[in-house]
């Protein structure tokens, strides 16, 4: 057996890309010394997999902000709005314009990696001429083996995962856009074989999803074509996230090696595998480390996993390798000094999984005796957690499994009362309001340090904390907006802030992972049994209302986003987990209403992207993840309104489900797809109040008042303007202070522009 990877975090121990990246963005590092400082952490990636004893290392997985837009530009994607761009290799600027948008040009479109915390840039596909600009998979491998003699497997997007991760064509074009990337894919497997390239890992998840039949067709020649054109370079077909479609068809490919996932694909691979078997001829990528969480492995149950495969698929054909890319956990848990023994003992991040993919492989090769003691030290491990007071909190267990089987909902329907709420707020037409959080600058972080560091006492810091919330309080009452909030400048993270107050959950040092770009987060880790200490939020809220007579939205991340955006147990089932989270914040809802705070705001972003990948098992997710939401936010009055706030996934198909939480107001993203889901409610019926984020807070640019007008303006055609809510697409708090109020006065002003047109019609 062989040991493999998929893909290593890019972004260094201490976080060394994402600061070489701010700081060439921010202009004190040149392009020169940029390239000079990613060149050597890639190197270092590379280096400590070849440590590790990792036999097949992927190359040319590490990127400079996106894979998906590393791609686009390779082959010179780039949208025509791009007008510096004349041709020829893509240059940073108008790469990282791509990405961030600059003061002309919006940003591409960003959403998330099929069901993960991953965002992608997503390409656009216009009429414009193909063609194969730089072979970054050639250049990665040259660099592998030259620097440090790594005969590596580079590592690309397969071209029908890009096509349908794509946008910007109809459906009824596919074949031609098909064949217009094809030649270009054909020559980069053409240059590698030249250069005497091995073995390539194409990545093709959205073999994971529900396809069509059909579709596999069109694969099938995809990957004929592409063998015919480099018929000595080996092909490693990856699938990852989720048990392959259609199996019996994808073992037919003519592909040298298939990569599947026998973690998240519910037993169903395996499965599979027995059934239909697999052809003698081609490895196998066994994908039993798990790639997404940061648990160790259960190592003799991995043996018997493997022993199992190799029934069927020769142990000279086996891949012993992660169940997907190790981007989406943390580097290493060397510097994880704040955990318990009893927790840093049971997890594994990047590097401890690679540790384990080489205890496999050798204990495979060579007797598991030759790794009995480090076994038996995992084993130890993770009795000794599941054994633990944190696992066997048997009153939240017991509250839980009641809660699943109560009904939770409203006591009126929303039109009756939206009525009660409205007589006792009386909000304008459009009103205007903001998602949660304002700017975390400097200052702020600085404070949090200081308090963190026990140089603040914790007086001096709820000083701090309150003169930040007043501030911002006379900042929006002179803006002009109609519903305030507090600002969060006590929050670190939306879901890293309610695991600190909540039983059950430990916190990370070091452990970051890459969300977007240079955005990096620290998920907190659910251990144990979740349980509600003592009331969150309230005080910062209350405060917050004694100093205005608008409304101040009380703030909080919901179950299914806290869930999704965190590291969590896999000794049960997460819908448990998310019953918990449920009952949780129930309790801080209570208290939010009992001091006095009218308007709630429980924020889902996660919810969409937790959503199984195949269809078949949807239905189930759907129903616990609404259920919680509803268990948190259905006791309130009815002069409570609940709103809550998604962003970046494809609501065509999710309105339904949107409107089954039965929030009063639902705030969502836009303004990176330009409008693009208005055209939804042209065909659906939406009752409820409803924002459509007019404004792109992920780009440093700031929107003219025509501009987020329009937005407004094409949102009113296709909803009630008497239910539409005007607002940022997400929270501020990435942006600096002039940016973002000079953005919040042209949305004002954008407002009152359409409202007065709306008023002078009726008139």
């Amino acid at each position: 057996m062989k040991s493999s990877n998929l893909g290593y975090p890019r972004i260094g121990e201490n976080r060394e890309w994402k600061k070489a990246l701010e700081a060439y963005w921010a202009g004190s590092l040149t392009e020169s010394d940029f390239q000079e400082k990613m060149t050597e952490i890639r190197l270092a990636n590379l280096q400590k997999q070849k440590d590790h004893g990792i036999e097949w290392i992927p190359v040319n997985d590490f990127t400079l902000y996106d894979q998906m837009l590393d791609t686009a530009v390779m082959f010179g994607l780039v949208p025509k709005r791009y007008s510096d761009y004349t041709g020829g290799k893509v240059p940073l600027s108008i790469y990282y314009s791509m990405a961030r948008g600059n003061q002309n040009e919006v940003a591409a479109e960003m959403t998330k990696w099929f069901n993960t915390n991953y965002h992608y840039i997503v390409p656009e596909i216009e009429n414009s001429q193909l063609k194969l600009l730089e072979n970054k998979p050639l250049a990665a491998y040259r660099e592998a083996k030259k620097q440090l003699g790594i005969e590596g497997k580079p590592v690309l997007i397969g071209p029908y995962t890009f096509i349908k991760l794509s946008k910007g064509y109809n459906k009824k074009d596919l074949p031609s856009i098909i064949l217009r990337l094809l030649p270009l894919y054909k020559q980069i497997l053409q240059e590698l074989e030249q250069e005497g390239v091995q073995w390539i890992q194409i990545d093709e998840p959205i073999l994971v999803t529900s396809l069509a039949k059909e579709e596999m067709k069109t694969i099938t020649y995809l990957y004929e074509q592409l063998q015919l054109a480099a018929p000595s370079l080996h092909i490693l077909l990856q699938t990852y996230f989720d048990r392959a479609e259609w199996y019996e068809e994808l073992i037919k490919l003519p592909v040298q090696g298939i990569g599947l996932d026998f973690v998240y694909d519910n037993g169903r691979n395996l499965q599979s595998l027995k059934q239909f078997g697999f052809p003698k001829d081609k490895i196998l990528g066994a994908g039993v480390i798990d790639g997404q969480n940061i648990w160790r492995a259960d190592l003799p149950a991995k043996v018997d996993l493997l022993s199992t495969i190799s029934r069927f698929v020769s142990k000279d054909n086996l891949w012993i390798q992660p169940s997907s890319s190790l981007l989406h956990v943390p580097v290493t848990t060397d510097n994880e000094t704040l955990l318990t023994s009893e927790i840093k003992e049971a997890m594994s991040f990047a590097d401890q999984k690679l540790q384990e993919i080489s205890l496999l492989t050798k204990g495979l090769n060579e007797g598991i005796n030759s790794v009995r003691l480090q076994f038996d030290a995992q084993q130890a491990a993770l009795a000794k957690l599941a054994n633990s007071e944190t696992r066997n909190n048997f009153v939240v267990q017991e509250q839980a499994e009641a809660a699943q089987s109560r009904s939770y909902s409203r006591n009126l329907p929303f039109k009756e009362r939206y009525q009660k709420q409205q007589a006792i707020f009386k909000l304008p037409l459009l009103p205007t309001t903001t998602i949660g959080s304002f700017p975390q600058t400097a200052k702020v972080k600085k404070a949090r340090s200081h308090f963190k560091r026990n140089e603040w006492n914790a007086s001096e810091y709820e000083s701090f904390i309150n003169e930040e919330i007043k501030n911002w309080i006379q900042i929006q009452e002179d803006i002009g907006l109609d519903v305030f909030v507090h600002g969060e400048f006590e929050r670190t993270d939306m879901v890293e802030y309610f695991g600190e107050r909540l039983g059950g959950f430990v916190f990370l040092k070091n452990g970051w992972v890459q969300s977007y770009g240079s955005r990096c987060v620290k998920p907190p880790v659910i251990s144990g049994d979740v349980d509600f200490l003592e009331p969150m939020t309230v005080r910062e809220s209350v405060y917050a209302q004694q100093l205005t007579d608008k409304p101040v939205k009380g703030m909080l991340t919901g179950p299914a986003t806290i869930l999704n955006w965190s590291f969590v147990r896999n000794d049960i089932p997460k819908k448990d987990v998310c019953y918990q989270l449920g009952l949780a914040l129930q309790k801080e809802v209570i208290a939010l209403e009992s001091a006095g705070i009218t308007m709630i705001q429980v924020d889902e972003p996660a919810l969409r992207e937790g959503l199984p990948l195949k269809v078949c098992d949807r239905q189930d997710y759907l129903d616990w993840a609404v259920s919680s939401f509803l268990i948190t936010t259905a006791t309130v009055q009815d002069t409570t309104q609940i709103h809550t706030h998604m962003c970046y996934c494809d609501f065509n198909s999710f309105m339904d489900v949107v409107s089954s939480l039965d929030a009063d107001v639902i705030s969502i993203e836009t303004s990176r797809s330009h409008g693009e889901l208005a055209s939804v409610f042209e065909e659906k019926t939406y009752e409820k109040g409803i924002g459509l984020g007019v404004y792109d807070i992920h780009s440093p640019r700031v929107p003219s008042v025509e501009e987020m007008a329009k937005m407004i303006e094409k949102g009113i055609r296709v909803l009630d303007k008497n239910q539409f809510w005007v607002n940022p697409d997400c929270g501020l708090k990435t942006r600096g202070i002039p940016e973002t109020i000079a953005s919040l006065k042209n949305m004002v002003e954008a407002a009152r522009k359409v409202r007065q047109q709306c008023e002078n019609v009726t008139v």
